[in-house]
């Protein structure tokens, strides 16, 4: 392991993995809650084109795919506000007329070969330069500033944007601010997963976080630190298992989604066994019963062969019992109620 951070390309493929895997969930959660998660892949459709113009040319690549990216973000939100029958079609020509570019110019670049195509296409970190890490690191912090100076304006309009509109925030410049967001997101990912892939790290550590969280915040977080998890994972795994960085990435937030899911059904169904115990509790405790009553939170439970036992709708929750048998201490309980 110490050889592996020792060499120069894998120093540079890792820090591009951790801005990625930092960049990507912060923006994919406001695409998750519009229900747009598909957003990602038509927006690297476009790229491609500015990779091919920047090939074609002579230039940087990565900043003419973010110029024509960025363009076709903003054109791409005012096609859907503007609503009309026709929208999803030019929408569909837009993407995939950016990818037939893409291919038809790369071909004719000198500069050009099927793996320089592959490489946008499915990722190449190891071969990210150190001009790529700068380029790479002042993206991703633009993108993270600003989703958390916006972050709740983002949410607003993203769940509900008639109120958004009705409170008097800029709905149709949030909206913009979103799509270029996604658009620079996309940029900065493409030599790290690829951009036929971007769109999965956008989105899969989001739905693994809204599985593990339990606010819209914690959700964020736990998709943040599953996408840095994942992407830092993929790369190492990748360069072990001589296998493409990207697709490894995009496995391996797949897999945590999955053991997220499940681990959740356990706990769930474990959860529903226990209240059902609870439910078929027979004695009815109350003030004078004879069992020693423990102030809890809001409520009060009962002390009865070794549980705590506290009224609910009906029925009796099973609670933590005290630090020491016996002990009917306010302060011996500190967790809130199932």
């Amino acid at each position: 392991m110490g050889e592996l951070f020792g060499l120069e390309f894998m120093q540079h493929a890792l820090i591009a993995a951790v801005l990625v895997g930092l960049a990507a969930p912060s923006v994919g959660v406001f695409l998750v809650q519009r229900r747009m998660s598909l957003i990602g892949d038509g927006m690297g459709h476009v790229a491609l084109a500015g990779v091919a113009i920047g090939l074609l040319t002579g230039q940087e690549p990565v900043l003419t795919a973010l110029l024509l990216t960025v363009a076709g973000a903003v054109a791409i939100e005012l096609i859907r506000i503007a609503g009309r029958a026709s929208a999803d079609i030019a929408l569909a020509v837009m993407f995939y007329g950016g990818m037939a570019l893409g291919v038809v110019l790369i071909s004719k670049s000198s500069a050009s070969s099927p793996a320089n195509l592959t490489a946008y296409l499915f990722g190449s970190i190891l071969t990210t330069s150190r001009t790529d890490i700068v380029v790479f690191a002042v993206l991703a912090v633009i993108v993270l500033a600003v989703t958390t100076v916006l972050r709740q304006r983002l949410f607003a309009v993203a769940n509900d944007p008639e109120y958004a509109r009705t409170i008097g925030l800029p709905v149709t410049a949030l909206n913009l601010v979103l799509a270029v967001l996604t658009a620079v997101t996309v940029v900065t990912a493409m030599r790290v997963v690829g951009l036929l892939l971007i769109s999965a790290l956008m989105i899969l550590p989001n739905a693994t976080g809204q599985v593990l969280g339990r606010s819209f915040r914690s959700a964020v977080r736990w998709a943040v630190l599953v996408g840095v998890v994942c992407s830092v994972g993929g790369v190492v795994g990748s360069y072990y298992a001589s296998t493409p960085s990207g697709g490894t990435i995009v496995l391996a937030a797949i897999v945590v989604y999955l053991a997220a899911v499940v681990g959740g059904a356990i706990r769930a169904r474990v959860g529903a066994r226990r209240h059902r115990a609870a439910e078929s509790h027979e004695h009815e405790h109350g003030p004078g019963c004879g069992h020693p009553a423990v102030r809890h939170g809001n409520h009060v439970d009962y002390l009865h062969d070794g549980h705590l036992h506290a009224a609910h709708e009906g029925h009796y929750d099973e609670h933590r019992p005290p630090v020491e048998a016996g002990d009917d201490r306010s302060d011996a309980l500190t967790r809130e109620p199932r």
